[in-house]
């Protein structure tokens, strides 16, 4: 889950997750949305892919990047643990200081 993490922290990354959320879309296409160089943008579709976040699908000389809205569930599934935990924490501190005071 670390690279997965590390991964989407990125701003641009979020950003690039989003353009190819509903439409595969090829990388210069993707690339006329931001400010810095293709090379760039290809790397950041490169970590995105190694953390699954993307596919990738060559036709002639085009990549064509797809989002991979299951990957992006699993983190979201992954994320909430910590907060089902967390909210179990808090209902068992309250339940017990509603005992202690009831006492």
């Amino acid at each position: 889950m670390e690279a997965a993490l590390k991964a989407i922290a990125e701003p641009r990354r979020q950003q690039i997750l989003r353009l190819v959320w509903d439409a595969e879309r090829p990388a210069g296409e993707i690339a006329i949305h931001f400010d810095v160089t293709r090379p760039a943008i290809s790397k950041h579709l490169r970590v995105l892919k190694q953390a699954g976040f993307v596919t990738e699908r060559r036709v002639g000389t085009q990549r064509l990047y797809r989002a991979e809205p299951e990957r992006l569930a699993e983190l979201g599934r992954f994320l909430e643990s910590f907060w089902d935990e967390s909210l179990l924490r808090i209902k068992e501190a309250a339940e017990t200081g509603a005992k202690g005071k009831g006492s």
